[in-house]
């Protein structure tokens, strides 16, 4: 199903897998994705969240006060499932790759997926941080116009 990731994206989902062990859960969560693309940084993604003045520490905070998460000293090894928010986002996100008429899932794709995944976290946090997938779009959209060579590579995400 994620055979068109970026190099990016596949970071992103290593990083995820990461931050979900760090809050010492079991799962991956659409929160987890999000955190991620700010915590590698160099994606457009990222550049939209700073853009909006989104950083790591604003989003933890905003995500650690919808999930109220209650830390417990358990282990998890090997690979975390993803939840159900998590693999509709993965296929939203690429969707909005094939709207988009990119040949690869990058960072921006999944940042508009998660802001449109209704019920998730990542889409509260977002709402509360005042992005929605529209604007998301919109600069996308303006990015691409403005640089033909804007749209992601499997180099880039």
């Amino acid at each position: 199903m994620y055979e068109k990731l970026t190099s990016k994206m596949e970071q992103i989902l290593r990083v995820s897998q990461r931050i979900a062990r760090d809050y010492e859960q079991e799962y991956v969560g659409t929160e987890h994705l999000l955190l991620a693309i700010l915590e590698e940084g160099t994606n457009f993604g990222a550049e939209i969240l700073r853009n909006h003045k989104v950083d790591i520490p604003r989003a933890k905070s905003v995500i650690d006060r919808l999930v109220q998460a209650s830390l417990e000293d358990t282990w998890v090894f090997g690979r975390l499932p993803g939840t159900p928010h998590f693999r509709n986002v993965m296929a939203a996100a690429i969707e909005e790759a094939r709207q988009l008429e990119s040949k690869y899932v990058c960072a921006e794709h999944l940042l508009i997926a998660l802001a449109r995944a209704d019920g998730s976290v990542a889409s509260a946090a977002l709402a509360e941080l005042k992005l929605t997938a529209p604007m998301i779009r919109t600069e996308i959209t303006r990015r691409i116009e403005s640089d033909s060579e804007a749209s992601c590579s499997s180099d880039e995400g």
